[in-house]
């Protein structure tokens, strides 16, 4: 419970960051509220609590958002269901009752989604709330209109893949966060070699990832004798001989830009430069394949037989000033829905935690185009379920109508978390939301700006139902992990046996 404390107050639009510093070398700081970042960093030795870490590092990884909102469902049920353990009711009940309340509760969403993926106008405006109410509890939240344009319009040009991986997030900083803009086609942070032509239209691209720097000796552990000095000569002539054959395998494969990974030396760089092609070195080292993949080539290490290497193809290469830095842009390539956002910002911890609430809008956007059912947000599907799974309570006869009657107070913990952190009377408004959500079809939620319950679909504060059903179960299910384990045992370490 301690875990879901640390990380509830930076539940909501008005949640709070936490700086975390490691205790490595470097003590790097990081500024962040994304729950699951914020977990991964901790160290616990507690076994439960270790629990609540992989459920949160679950929800970033299936749905991307909603990462401090499991975390602190699962801790209220922990908690309420404390209380019915201290009275006697066995876990087994408690269980059984948690299990029926979240059907009930899935059941109620269920029934007030929106489906708007038939009407292309109205389902764009969706993603557009959803990405608003993403990162409307992140940094990015001052401009959260110009970047949830950002995402959305990425997300779109993915034509419903779900694979974020052509989406590439450059971080230059200077300038200020609205400068941030998106860009068709790819991105590399790299210069161009000198001496090399600084434009090319119709690029041929062959994506290598092979050694381009032998072209002196560079013999490690190994013994050379020779009686002169023309001898060593003669060794590195070969060497030359051999880079040589190899740049010109490269070039017999009809390209026009070589994209390496690995360092390319002066020597070949200059036989590239002579055949007109640009050479690129040390490319995105992580996002090589990245880069395969968005040109459509395939990563060679061999160059013998060119026929079997397929080659990346992009319309345009040419070089662009971003800030103070040249990269190079490739325009027009292969797979269309290729784009990078590049993100400006005063400082790197603001460009990483730009980048993170970034993240998390485009996996959520992302997971809603497959899925495109659309439910308000702002503490509403909450105060929905509990009243459904009230209801369930008051039917249920035996001892599981009061576990059932918990999950439906634990579920109202969001909305009064979210009241709390925006510094509003909690207790007041959640008596006022439940006495709105009795009247039929309410769309009550709180509004954290007026500080008041306001009307969820005027304010156009909308979530993705995929990230709620993920929060619900995932909560649900961590919390009887939890409970049907009566206690910890640390087990003692392996007996190691005397070698001498």
């Amino acid at each position: 419970m301690a875990i879901a404390d640390l990380v509830k107050t930076t539940l909501g639009p008005k949640g709070m960051d936490k700086i975390l510093q490691s205790t490595g070398r470097g003590r790097s700081v990081t500024v962040t509220n994304d729950g699951a970042t914020i977990l991964k960093s901790l160290h616990i030795d507690n076994a439960a609590a270790k629990v609540l870490v992989d459920i949160s590092k679950v929800q970033d990884d299936e749905v991307g958002d909603g990462t401090t909102s499991v975390v602190v469902l699962a801790g209220e049920l922990l908690r309420e269901a404390e209380k019915l353990v201290a009275a006697k009711i066995h876990p087994m009940t408690i269980i059984s009752g948690y299990r029926m309340a979240s059907e009930c509760a899935r059941n109620a969403l269920l029934q007030k989604v929106v489906d708007n993926k038939t009407n292309e106008e109205k389902f764009k405006s969706d993603l557009m709330k959803i990405a608003m109410t993403t990162l409307s509890s992140k940094i990015l939240s001052q401009d959260k209109e110009h970047f949830a344009k950002l995402a959305v319009e990425a997300v779109m040009r993915l034509k419903g893949s779900t694979n974020l991986e052509s989406i590439q997030i450059i971080k230059k900083p200077g300038g200020s966060l609205t400068d941030s803009f998106l860009d068709e086609g790819f991105i590399l942070d790299k210069k161009i070699g000198l001496g090399q032509p600084k434009r090319i239209e119709n690029a041929k691209i062959l994506v290598a990832n092979t050694a381009m720097d032998t072209d002196k000796v560079k013999i490690y552990g190994a013994r050379v004798r020779v009686d002169s000095m023309a001898k060593v000569a003669e060794i590195e002539a070969a060497e030359k001989e051999k880079m040589r054959e190899k740049v010109q395998k490269i070039i017999g494969h009809g390209i026009n830009c070589f994209v390496n990974r690995q360092l390319i030396y002066n020597f070949p760089e200059e036989l590239f430069a002579d055949a007109g092609i640009l050479a690129i070195e040390h490319a995105d080292f992580d996002g090589i394949e990245r880069l395969a993949l968005v040109t459509g080539g395939e990563i060679a290490s061999t160059f013998d037989n060119p026929e079997s290497v397929k080659l990346g193809y992009c319309k345009l290469i040419e070089e662009i000033m971003i800030g103070e830095d040249k990269l190079i842009h490739f325009s027009g390539v292969a797979m269309g829905q290729a784009c990078t956002i590049v993100l400006r910002g005063a400082s790197f911890h603001v460009l990483d935690e730009a980048e993170r609430s970034l993240h998390d809008a485009l996996c959520v956007l992302s997971q809603t185009v497959n899925d495109s059912r659309v439910i308000l947000g702002g503490g509403w599907p909450e105060m929905v379920m509990a009243k459904e799974v009230d209801e369930l309570a008051r039917k249920t006869p035996g001892k599981k109508s009061h576990a059932i009657e918990a999950f439906s107070r634990a579920l109202l913990a969001i909305p009064t978390t979210i009241a709390d952190n925006a510094g509003l009377d909690s207790a007041d408004l959640v008596a006022k939301l439940r006495a709105e959500h009795h009247k039929e079809d309410s769309n009550a939620g709180i509004d954290v700006i007026t500080g008041s319950v306001g009307d969820m679909a005027e304010l156009g504060i909308s979530e993705s139902f995929k990230v709620k059903q993920a929060v619900l179960l995932s909560a649900t299910e961590a919390a009887e992990m939890i409970l049907r384990v009566d206690e910890i045992i640390t087990c003692a370490p392996r007996r190691r046996e005397d070698r001498m």
